[in-house]
């Protein structure tokens, strides 16, 4: 998996790839999907949810430019992969997970694994988390329409909020980067295709469900779960 599907399509943060190597994706699945853990595409989870395809947990991860220390902001939980990932770089994390299913079973899976440094909420993860607010990086797993002015507004400055903004059916893989108290710089990574974030900031629960994409015409990519409404498939477009 690390070579060809992260090495190999242009993952070169080396503690990223370290992190994804060691770490046992087949236990973040269902038994009956556990052959297609290390696939180069999305995995069912439950709930309706996926496992988000490596290449762009690697590639969110790595857009994020996690430090030892960071205190990082996941919206949505699902099967608790990318928090593990996060976690493995040392960062501490606060997951936020829309069915309560999921989070208790992320948080399980996590214990038992037993990675440390991460906490698992349920509520509504397109208002973010104020309470633990300003954090170092917020990492979103869900489209959104806009860009949740809560989420803007609770990076630190220096941080980063790596999200997919746009339509329902295709978005733009959005870095923003926090340079001042009313500065931020917004670039795009490329076309992704998410399933929608519901929540007040997000879209409407009304036709939420989608399913995952690609991007440029890598593969497919899915990601689990759902912060506060967050439902979450990924892929590059």
């Amino acid at each position: 998996m690390v070579a060809a599907q992260l090495r190999g399509r242009g993952i070169a943060d080396e503690r990223v790839l370290a992190v994804m190597g060691a770490l046992p994706r087949e236990r973040f699945l269902p038994p009956r999907y556990r052959d297609v853990a290390y696939a180069d595409a999305a995995a069912p989870i439950d709930e309706g949810q996926t496992i988000s395809q490596p290449y762009i947990v690697a590639r969110m991860t790595e857009l994020l430019r996690v430090a030892p220390g960071d205190r990082i902001l996941e919206i949505g939980t699902g099967s608790g992969y990318q928090a593990a990932v996060l976690a493995g770089l040392k960062a501490h994390v606060t997951s936020i997970e829309r069915f309560p299913a999921l989070a208790d079973a992320a948080r399980e899976r996590l214990a038992v694994i037993g990675i440390e440094g991460v906490e698992i909420r349920v509520g509504d993860g397109s208002l973010g988390d104020p309470d633990g607010a300003p954090w170092d990086g917020i990492i979103v797993t869900a489209a959104a329409p806009a860009v949740p002015e809560p989420l803007r507004e609770q990076l630190a400055i220096g941080g980063r909020l790596v999200i997919p903004v746009g339509g329902r059916w295709e978005q733009q893989l959005l870095v923003i980067e926090r340079r001042g108290l009313s500065e931020w710089v917004e670039t795009s990574d490329g076309a992704v295709v998410f399933v929608p974030l519901v929540g007040r900031e997000g879209f409407a629960e009304s036709g939420s469900a989608g399913s995952a994409g690609s991007a440029g015409s890598a593969g497919s990519a899915g990601s689990a779960g759902s912060a506060g409404s967050a439902g979450r498939h990924d892929e590059p477009a």
